[in-house]
């Protein structure tokens, strides 16, 4: 049998880990293995349990959420950590980013949502919602790139199927609202997506989308 994913909570309100333990525990393959109500009780927390995910609150007294994972990731290279944030909370993404989240989620969230994205992310992959990825390519786009070809550097070339797709991304859709706009079936957008992600280069949509601000394809 397959062991269950360990997950660390760390939020400042009881009432918040409460609940996420309660919504969590309900799936088959989680179990909460520890809490903690701020960033210090977090990074000792991750020393006794070594959770496999670690799903943080952004907001905290003493030590925020972004810099314990700034913390924890340099004392452990390997921690993976989801941060939870609100859409007031745009100082702290770029710097959630930088210290190394592998995933950012709003705290209204749906539970099958939040239960992917920790089971994403536990398997090594990234996730960030859609509206925060669009805050993450908005900021970018203040930097103002030099004008490139779309397909400069690529090994392989994006097709203009491809590169409508990768727009949309940008802008934050999901596949199946990228179907409705292209009049496509999801299962073709998935398909897109995977292609247009291996010619990329990267892993995950939002990477994907900076890669279009990059390449001038939201202009």
């Amino acid at each position: 049998m397959k062991k269950p994913i360990r997950i660390l909570l760390v939020d400042d309100q009881r009432l918040m880990r409460d609940g996420l333990r309660t919504l969590l525990e309900l799936e088959g393959d989680m179990v909460v293995v520890a809490e903690a109500n701020n960033g210090q009780a977090a990074l000792d927390a991750f020393r006794e349990h070594q959770p496999d995910v670690v799903l943080m609150d952004i907001r905290m007294p003493g030590m925020d959420g972004v810099e314990a994972t700034r913390r924890l990731i340099e004392q452990n290279v390997d921690a993976r950590v989801i941060i939870l944030t609100t859409f007031d909370d745009d100082q702290y993404i770029f710097e959630g980013l930088r210290a190394g989240a592998l995933g950012y989620l709003l705290k209204d969230v749906s539970g099958s949502d939040l239960a992917e994205a920790i089971r994403k992310v536990a398997a090594g992959g990234a996730l960030i919602e859609p509206s925060v990825a669009r805050k993450v390519v908005a900021e970018f786009a203040r930097l103002e790139p030099a004008p490139r070809m779309i397909n400069d550097g690529l090994p392989e070339p994006l097709s203009e199927r491809e590169i409508e797709v990768l727009k949309q991304i940008a802008r934050g859709l999901s596949n199946k609202q990228i179907a409705g706009q292209l009049h496509l079936a999801e299962g073709t957008i998935k398909n897109y997506i995977s292609s247009l992600l291996a010619k990329l280069g990267v892993s995950d949509r939002t990477q994907a989308a900076l890669r279009a601000r990059e390449l001038g394809v939201l202009k």
